[in-house]
């Protein structure tokens, strides 16, 4: 397949259906020695949190947490 001007290619049909890739989902990028290897996103969320977890410095509990952010 070609790339375009801006960048883009088109995931063949095949590959979308059987990674469950459809319009607005997201994909990744990693490279490694090898070249490039594309991922599907599939919780983007959860390994957000995951990765901030245990990084704040205040000493509030969760119940605390939460009444501020219903604010």
């Amino acid at each position: 397949m070609r790339v375009t001007q801006k960048g883009q290619v088109t995931i063949p049909l095949e590959v979308r259906r059987a990674l469950g890739i459809q319009p607005g989902s997201d994909v990744e990028f990693e490279l490694d020695e090898q070249g490039a290897r594309m991922r599907l996103e599939r919780d983007r969320a959860a390994r957000e949190i995951a990765r901030m977890r245990g990084a704040g410095e205040g000493e509030l509990s969760t119940d605390e947490i939460l009444a501020l952010t219903r604010r």
